[in-house]
């Protein structure tokens, strides 16, 4: 029986190495399968000094634009400065916002498809939108509620049974609203309007018969609209609406910073003034936004 020639270890014909070959060609092709992490949001907006942030137009007093163009609002400041709150801690200058206005439909794509870094304005908080893009800690805390005439002898929500209601379209306002209503049996036809103007407008002009957002947004809306004595309130709130930032998923330094920056807000009581230079004439916070801010205040 011929004798097998030895091999030395070394050698690429010997068992050991074939063995260390077929390892390293699977190691090679197990990285070649994982995509190379993306560049941080955070990174990129302190190396070119500059970022754009999405802003939901026409939602006072969250987010909306003067005559003169410049961008204000609740949602705004409060971006505004968690960013220079990030630059403190990182010992760099305040990046440069360029401002870029997005409606209630296109408002998740802009961060999803990375055409900005955040949006600041009146998204709330789902678990369904959380499949697409992320959110930092809450901002505010509000519900739904129903506008109406106040000469339209509608009390209450089952009131709204067979009547016109104007809501904008692919909201989370629109869903719950939906859902409400047929809890109660109480169906009504929706009408959707592109904005918080168009529904007021419609509402005054006797077009619909009521028009449903976040109750704040309607207040100020109301207040705005020239016909604040002929517009009411229904009495009963329809749904729970936690607002935050929006940022894009997989990008935790991102939103870790401005979560820090959020918790410092709330944790130094600098939101105060920022809350009464938006909210002052609506009145104090409620206890339920008392409460978003204090279990906010996370620690370091």
């Amino acid at each position: 029986m011929p004798r097998r020639p030895f091999l030395h270890p070394s050698s690429p014909r010997s068992p050991r190495a074939q063995l260390a070959a077929v390892a390293l060609a699977c190691a090679l092709a197990l990285a070649a399968a994982v995509p190379a992490r993306a560049a941080s949001v955070l990174d990129a907006i302190f190396a070119s000094g500059s970022v754009k942030l999405a802003y939901r137009d026409g939602a006072p007093p969250f987010s909306f634009h003067e005559r003169n163009g410049k961008v204000r609002g609740y949602s705004v400041e409060l971006c505004e400065r968690a960013l220079a709150l990030v630059a403190e801690a990182r010992h760099a200058p305040v990046p440069r916002i360029e401002w870029v206005p997005v409606t209630a439909a296109t408002r998740l794509d802009v961060v999803a498809s990375g055409k900005v870094a955040a949006e600041c304005g009146t998204t709330t908080i789902t678990l369904s939108r959380r499949e697409r893009v992320d959110f930092t800690l809450p901002i505010y805390v509000d519900g739904g509620a129903v506008l109406v005439r106040a000469d339209g002898k509608l009390a209450r929500m089952t009131d709204l049974k067979g009547k016109r209601i104007a809501v904008i379209g692919n909201t989370t306002t629109a869903a719950a609203l939906t859902k409400a209503l047929a809890i109660i049996d109480a169906s009504a036809t929706l009408v959707p309007v592109a904005d918080g103007a168009d529904g007021v407008a419609a509402l005054a002009a006797g077009r619909v018969d009521g028009y449903a957002g976040d109750r704040i947004v309607l207040t100020t809306l109301r207040a705005r609209s020239g016909h604040a004595a002929a517009l009411s309130f229904l009495p009963t709130d329809f749904s729970y609406e936690p607002y935050g930032i929006v940022v894009p998923r997989g990008d935790e330094d991102w939103r870790l910073a401005l979560d820090r920056a959020l918790a410092t807000l709330y944790r130094s009581g600098e939101i105060d003034p920022i809350f009464r230079r938006w909210f002052g004439d609506l009145g104090h916070p409620g206890p339920l936004l008392n409460a978003m801010f204090y279990l906010n205040t996370l620690p370091e």
